[in-house]
């Protein structure tokens, strides 16, 4: 089973808008090949699954750095907050459609046709594989650049540490004297590729409530924002 080709033309545009020219242009081809490609066969492709393994721990690394240099005074929860908001699928994802990653991706029938262009999962891992292939063929500092260029912006736009609405309910809580928010999965819809999931929260004294999201971590957020906001202490 052969390799299917990335065109020549979209790989260099894509080196192009990446702000690297690959030594090693296979690197960035395997970082572009989807597992789902491989069906029966992995002896002849390579997918992007271990390079993903290898650039969350590199983006780990670098946001980790820069948060430390951009942020000199803060804590160790403060910090570790931001770099949770800032290494997580979505803002993974954003980066991969402002790069247009999803065009380039190798996919197999089944997963075009299911929209694996647009799963914010898929392109997540692919930017992190992106960001292992750089590391791979340039070293720390390539991938740096990259991570610098696409995530400062993004460091800049939250001049507060984040503080999500689970943290936030489990502080008020905790204030109150109640246990812990516990959060129970009570759904889940949709297509296999593009799951919605439906959770509820529950605190001693007040009605539970509930959310929904594209992921359990997205769903128990809204379901925690919908029980501060019943208890008087969420946004408008």
């Amino acid at each position: 089973m052969a390799e299917p080709p990335l065109h020549k033309t979209d790989l260099s545009l894509l080196m192009a808008e990446i702000g690297h020219i690959f030594n090693h242009s296979d690197l960035l081809r395997h970082a572009l090949t989807h597992s789902s490609l491989l069906g029966g066969d992995s002896r002849h492709i390579k997918s992007n699954e271990r390079q993903e393994f290898l650039g969350d721990r590199v983006l780990g690394l670098i946001v980790a750095d820069m948060l430390m240099a951009r942020f000199p005074n803060e804590n160790e929860g403060d910090i570790s907050r931001r770099h949770a908001a800032l290494v997580r699928m979505e803002t993974l994802g954003r980066v991969a459609r402002d790069l247009d990653l999803g065009r380039h991706v190798k996919l197999s029938p089944g997963e075009e046709h299911n929209g694996g262009r647009e799963n914010s999962s898929l392109l997540s891992d692919v930017c992190e594989a992106v960001i292992a292939a750089l590391y791979q063929d340039g070293g720390l500092e390539v991938a740096r650049a990259f991570v610098e260029k696409h995530w400062a912006p993004l460091i800049e736009e939250n001049s507060l540490p984040p503080k999500d609405a689970k943290t936030a309910l489990q502080e008020w809580a905790q204030g109150e004297g109640h246990a812990l928010p516990f959060y129970t999965e009570t759904g889940r819809d949709g297509p296999d590729h593009n799951p919605v999931f439906t959770v509820e929260v529950a605190v001693n004294g007040l009605n539970p409530a509930s959310g929904r999201g594209g992921s359990k971590r997205l769903a128990e957020q809204a379901a925690a924002a919908a029980l501060l906001k019943q208890a008087g202490l969420g946004n408008d």
